[in-house]
């Protein structure tokens, strides 16, 4: 017996907690009807689940990859309705056959690592607040930041609907207009490098993501990807 939200996730369909999600808006059926609570559990030997009207079959084959998500594609999958390029599209136009999904997120204008994976587990640790999983950006910001702004921000700041503490914080460069940042966080909320910085007076120009844990986007260049070494997975599932 297993937790449906566990045997979505580990069929390749998407992450633990989006499957909650997708379980509450009632577009999933075992047996037939539809069920409401992600907790419950099935037997996959006799049991059917479906999503939206198809079959859940189980991945037999684990699939980690990395790629450099370049600017201009939203992390999602399938079509976007403003007709934006979408992760979808970056697989198709890369190769990529497998079926896989996103495990976190970059907005539309970052850029930078991103894993892609069918196994939920893996995905779970990656996403989860609680798992606290380090993620490196470089970030060019509008302007010279001042030591004393630069002091504030290794503090942490109190935004709308959270308080960002930096888990590292340093300068790399200062230019005749702008700033080169590496920043360290395990935060995965939505924009929050750009509210961090925007609220010290320094708008994010440029962010990339470079590392998320031992896995570094080093080596790829946009558009490009790889397989995880398992060293690489080793080091997020600890």
């Amino acid at each position: 017996m297993i937790r449906l939200n566990r045997f979505i996730s580990q069929s390749g369909v998407c992450s633990r907690r989006k499957a909650d999600l997708l379980i509450k808006e009632g577009r999933v059926k075992v047996n037939g009807k539809v069920v409401a609570q992600p907790g419950i559990k099935i037997d996959p030997e006799r049991d059917t689940v479906e999503l939206d009207g198809k079959l859940i079959k189980p991945q037999e084959k684990k699939v980690y990859i990395k790629i450099y998500k370049p600017r201009g594609y939203l992390t999602q999958l399938g079509k976007d309705k403003f007709g934006r390029k979408t992760l979808t599209d970056l697989m198709e136009e890369v190769g990529i056959k497998e079926k896989v999904f996103p495990a976190g997120r970059l907005d539309l204008e970052s850029e930078g690592l991103l894993i892609l994976t069918n196994d939920g587990d893996f995905a779970n640790i990656i996403m989860h607040p609680k798992k606290k999983i380090p993620k490196k950006y470089v970030v060019e910001v509008k302007g010279r930041v001042s030591s004393e702004t630069f002091n504030k921000m290794k503090k942490g700041k109190k935004l709308d609907d959270t308080f960002l503490k930096p888990d590292d914080i340093k300068i790399l460069r200062k230019k005749k207009n702008s700033t080169l940042l590496e920043i360290t966080i395990h935060s995965g909320q939505k924009r929050i490098i750009r509210r961090f910085m925007k609220s010290f007076g320094h708008p994010v120009l440029r962010l990339i993501r470079v590392g998320i844990d031992g896995i570094s986007i080093e080596g790829l260049k946009p558009f490009q990807w790889k397989y995880l070494s398992k060293k690489e997975i080793e080091s997020v599932v600890k």
